[in-house]
């Protein structure tokens, strides 16, 4: 199991004090994945997902996404996580806000840059031997 992976619970054994979860194998509608066991002690590595990030989302895909655009987050209308979201949806795709906001995420394509003092040439130095 990595940080993302999204499972299916399958049982719960109270007895036993333990739930079994079903991770897919990556394969589109593919039921077909590796089964892991947590003891009762181990259910705080495990978060429910009704929802997730378009990060932690990356690599994976879904029966149906919604992707809020909200002004109110802008730092978050870029095209790449529009575009990233909207790929992830198998069958259904579902974008909330309005015309505005859209625009805004699909102009914005710089959402990916870093600023940083990299370039300067004082910045680091290099050894070669």
């Amino acid at each position: 199991m990595f940080n993302g992976d999204v499972g299916t619970v399958e049982t719960i054994d109270a007895d036993a004090s333990e739930l079994t979860v079903r991770y897919p194998s990556g394969e589109a509608g593919g039921n077909d994945g590796r089964e892991v066991t947590y003891g009762w002690g181990e259910l705080d590595n495990l978060v429910p997902a009704y929802a997730c990030t378009i990060h932690k989302s990356q690599g994976s895909e879904y029966p149906a996404v919604v992707i809020p655009l909200l002004t109110q987050h802008y730092a978050m209308l870029q095209r790449n996580l529009v575009y990233t979201g909207i790929t992830r949806g198998k069958q259904l795709v579902v974008l909330v806000g309005q015309t505005k906001e859209l625009a805004i995420a699909i102009k914005n394509h710089f959402g990916g840059r870093h600023y940083n003092k990299l370039r300067e040439p004082h910045s680091c130095a290099l050894a070669v031997d």
